[in-house]
């Protein structure tokens, strides 16, 4: 299975760190931001790193974790015309994006293509207690619903726990639960 990284930010950079753990090896990493102190506090990323790409920091963290993954990093800002091509040959892309915009250009992009889109809404905040997933089509979202990144802080605790749930998302989609690398 090969995934695709939309936006290389605290959903992005943890959801993949977790299926590099889980197994995945092949990944398709698309973000134009480069690595900022405030960065460090929820995503997967270090502090001798500040001012790299985020794409290119996040494929060596992620070859940290398994040297043998095929990592295609993409330093680009996606556009919609972007969206449609960039992720061809993926078979499930993670959403992680901050603005609504470009969550919705990511899904109008893929959904023409059937392609599973992996999404959070609602990450912000400090409240685990509401965070549920809903499927829609093939596009399955997870988060709250409600806490905007532009209203509210993101903190690790529930960056992760989504991350992670979108995770589990992605590594049931591939099979990966049925046929574990560690027996």
């Amino acid at each position: 299975m090969k995934v695709g990284i939309a936006g290389a930010g605290g959903i992005g950079s943890n959801v993949a760190a977790f299926l590099a753990r889980g197994g995945v090896r092949r990944f398709t990493l698309v973000d134009g931001d480069r690595v900022e102190e405030s960065n460090l506090n929820r995503q997967f990323y270090f502090r001798d790193q500040i001012g790299r790409l985020k794409v290119e920091a996040l494929a060596e963290n992620l070859r940290r974790i398994a040297p043998d993954a095929e990592i295609e990093p993409v330093a680009l800002r996606l556009d919609a015309a972007a969206m449609a091509t960039c992720f061809d040959g993926c078979d499930v892309v993670v959403e992680g994006f901050d603005g609504r915009i470009e969550k919705k250009m990511l899904l109008e992009a893929l959904a023409p293509r059937r392609v599973a889109v992996v999404s959070a809404s609602g990450v912000a905040g400090s409240a685990l207690d509401s965070i549920t997933v809903r499927r829609l089509g093939t596009c399955t979202v997870i988060g709250d619903f409600c806490t905007d990144a532009g209203r509210a802080r993101c903190y690790a605790p529930k960056v992760a726990l989504v991350a992670a749930m979108m995770a589990h998302v992605v590594l049931e989609k591939g099979g990966y639960y049925d046929n574990p690398i560690d027996p």
